[in-house]
């Protein structure tokens, strides 16, 4: 029997490696708009999002928003929103990414009192649906199928 590794990448899927933090959250890395920087993997976040004292590190432009965040002990946090941005996780790559801009300190405070590292942001569910994701829990793996070349 073929492995799941062997077995999506004949279906075009690419493998990216997951980190397991302190805080048994998931740590992918990631490029947005050619630059690296380390994100949690969320499968409850509806949106990617990055912390707002990111924006001019990932080269983002934004304008307001009139959605609210909420998650992490926090509600009704304000938002901007970057559209037309690139993200790359390996070889996998997206051009017209929608991002959520919001205050993460709450998320990076708690990351820290549990001896984690911050991050510069979240992976949210919709990357995964366009991907089509597969998280392999137990290799500490996700796949993401590439388009059709």
């Amino acid at each position: 029997m073929s492995t799941l590794k062997k077995f999506l990448k004949k279906k075009n899927y690419v493998n990216i490696p997951l980190i397991l933090t302190a805080t048994d959250h998931f740590e992918i890395n990631a490029k947005i708009n050619s630059i690296k920087g380390r994100f949690i993997l969320d499968t409850g976040a509806s949106n990617t999002c990055i912390g707002m004292d990111r924006i001019e590190h990932f080269n983002l432009v934004s304008e307001e928003s009139k959605i609210k965040a909420a998650g992490a002990g926090a509600t009704n946090m304000e938002t901007l929103i970057s559209k037309k941005n690139v993200i790359d996780l390996r070889s996998w790559q997206f051009n017209k990414l929608k991002i959520v801009l919001f205050d993460l300190k709450h998320v990076n405070e708690a990351l820290i009192a549990h001896n984690a590292e911050p991050v510069d942001g979240i992976i949210g569910a919709d990357i995964l649906k366009k991907s089509k994701a597969i998280i392999d829990y137990d290799n500490k793996c996700l796949y993401l199928k590439n388009k059709k070349r």
